[in-house]
């Protein structure tokens, strides 16, 4: 009887070893809809996730971590039509910034928006991905080098004041 209860200790361990670590990546994995890392590619999870982790660090103090902005101050990315129609645009305020007013939703938002000179190409690649695959939107990769071309031909946003 004990070596069948010792047995039975040993073999649920065992289906907690290996059954655990996927469920907490599943649940801490969240792009904001609950759905976690999107289908597709490593390279597509990959952006993804590192994404998630850049928007934390360089964005999320202004668009906030769910995406809703900060009232008048600040746009929300979540749910944007500025987002959702100018994608180049949203690629060059992330590395150059903008000052002026900008229209999200119909509402007008004048405070500066400072760039990030540093972020890579990479790195914007991998927030754009993270950004148009999460709160509903499904665009997939955004690959570096599509980023390059937008980063490396920028000019002032053709739609910054609609």
């Amino acid at each position: 009887m004990m070596r069948s209860l010792i047995g039975t200790w040993r073999g649920l361990l065992w289906v907690l070893a290996l059954v655990l670590p996927g469920v907490l990546l599943t649940a801490c994995s969240g792009n904001g809809t609950g759905s976690g890392v999107p289908d597709g590619s490593a390279k597509l999870k990959q952006y993804y996730i590192a994404g998630e982790g850049l928007y934390v660090k360089h964005c999320s103090n202004c668009h906030r971590a769910d995406g809703k902005g900060l009232g008048l101050l600040y746009p929300p990315v979540d749910t944007s039509d500025y987002m959702n129609e100018h994608f180049a645009d949203v690629l060059y305020l992330m590395r150059y910034g903008k000052a002026g007013e900008l229209v999200v939703n119909g509402k007008h938002f004048n405070k500066i928006m400072p760039g990030n000179a540093a972020l890579t190409n990479l790195e914007v690649a991998e927030i754009a991905t993270y950004l148009y695959n999460t709160w509903g939107r499904s665009r997939g990769l955004v690959d570096v080098r599509e980023a390059a071309v937008v980063l490396d031909t920028a000019k002032a946003p053709v739609h910054g004041s609609r």
